[in-house]
């Protein structure tokens, strides 16, 4: 079941892809991948749905393993990654009922706005609620990679695991540096690219665990034991 969760999970967050076939008029290179959700796009309600869905399955998937290691004997790298992924899914879930109300990257006056405070509160407020989800699943990317290869656990996150963590800390520096730059008034530096690897290789790592987790070789009873580190 865990499996099940997080590669459905994996899967629904990567639905920002489809922006490739619809008319959003959005540039992925330079804007927010969260002002496709935004209140006043033509796909914001279908994005905001699909945010909602992936967080809710990927915190039901975590909660669940996270409560299964828990009460096994301890892996702290276990808790630590599994915690991780159970804050990003439930930041996700939050995040995408507190969207902003237009696209500060595109519209120069949605811009104005903000910079003068004259936006709703929820923009701040998803700024916090999107820095959780990306330090969540930072924490689970690392912490279920580190116990994959300390404790002898899902060959493929052992093996490949560690080179989409550094992709992914990569996009991130990259996302934080545009942001930077955004905010203070030198350009976006190619923000829209930077973000979508970084959520992108999220999405890749979460399926890379889901099929580590299918590849076990015991029944699923067994599978959850394993997951918490079980003799």
């Amino acid at each position: 079941m865990i499996a099940a969760l997080i590669a459905l999970g994996a899967l629904v967050y990567t639905a920002w892809l489809l922006e490739n076939a619809l008319s959003t008029g959005l540039d992925p290179l330079q804007t927010y991948v969260s002002e496709l959700a935004a209140e006043d796009q033509p796909f914001g309600t279908f994005f905001r749905s699909t945010d909602l869905a992936a967080g809710l399955l990927v915190l039901a998937g975590g909660a669940y393993a996270l409560s299964r290691a828990w009460r096994a004997p301890r892996r702290p790298w276990a808790l630590i990654g599994w915690g991780g992924v159970t804050l990003f899914g439930l930041a996700t879930a939050v995040d995408s009922r507190l969207p902003l109300s237009c696209a500060p990257t595109a519209d120069a006056q949605c811009l104005a706005r903000e910079s003068a405070g004259l936006v709703p509160a929820t923009h701040t407020a998803h700024a916090v609620s999107s820095s959780l989800a990306m330090t969540g699943a930072l924490i689970g990317l690392v912490g279920l990679t580190v116990a994959a290869r300390r404790y002898g656990w899902w060959p493929p996150v052992a093996r490949f695991g560690p080179a989409v963590v550094a992709l992914e800390l990569v996009a991130t520096v990259w996302t934080l540096a545009s942001v930077a730059a955004f905010q203070s008034g030198h350009g976006t530096w190619g923000l829209g690219a930077g973000q979508r690897l970084q959520v992108l290789f999220v999405a890749v790592w979460l399926g890379l665990l889901a099929y580590a987790l299918l590849q076990e070789r015991r029944p699923e009873p067994r599978i959850a034991m394993r997951l918490d580190g079980a003799r």
